[in-house]
């Protein structure tokens, strides 16, 4: 994960009116946090922080220019998106150091393909791990390459980089393997054709 570098601005208005005009100008209300020291409320640039958001995925560690009082390292806590235009609300950014571990949630992107005529349930999408602030992995990939149905693999089971441990219960399952009903393998038989019947009219 890659740092970025923001510059900010320090907020002295506060309240729902306040933050609405900040977002008119162009910026999100944040919160930094952490380290016993008193909460600094701030102005983020909405393209630079989604650009950030988007490189570096939700757990992004921003080195923070603040206006009046210099650089601040930061790790993205909390996002709060408007439920329906899905703009950026908020953000809380929790103050860290070089070195420090920090606990969050990181992805699970399941890739591979099971035993032929196995059915794959993701029982869960994110874990929680402890890493360097500086070292959180983007995501944790689960191979499921030939996995026989009525496997079962659990948190215990992800391959973690080095330096990251796990937090979450090692025996939550991840993903289930189990067999597929003949209804869903019709199904899926049925889409195949279909596919190959619409691929084959499109070449005529």
């Amino acid at each position: 994960m890659s740092e970025v570098t923001i510059a900010v601005e320090q907020r002295n208005e506060f309240g729902k009116g306040a933050a609405r005009r900040t977002r008119r100008a162009g910026q999100i209300p944040a919160v930094l946090y952490g380290h016993g020291s008193d909460p600094k409320h701030l102005s983020l640039p909405s393209v630079e922080f989604a650009r950030a958001i988007r490189e570096n995925g939700h757990n992004a560690v921003l080195t923070l220019e603040v206006a009046g009082s210099g650089k601040e390292l930061a790790l993205t806590k909390t996002i709060t998106a408007h439920p329906i235009k899905g703009y950026i609300e908020h953000v809380d950014l929790l103050l860290v150091k070089r070195g420090e571990k920090v606990t969050v949630n990181v992805p699970i992107v399941v890739s591979g393909d099971a035993a032929s005529g196995a059915l794959v349930s993701q029982e869960l999408t994110e874990v929680e791990v402890e890493a360097e602030a500086l070292h959180i992995p983007e995501q944790i990939e689960l191979s499921i390459e030939g996995v026989e149905i009525g496997t079962q693999l659990h948190a215990s089971d992800l391959k973690l980089p080095k330096g990251t441990t796990l937090v979450s219960d090692p025996e939550t399952m991840v993903v289930n393997v189990s067999e597929a009903s003949a209804s869903m393998e019709e199904d899926s038989a049925s889409e195949g054709e279909e596919a190959a019947e619409e691929a084959a009219s499109e070449e005529a």
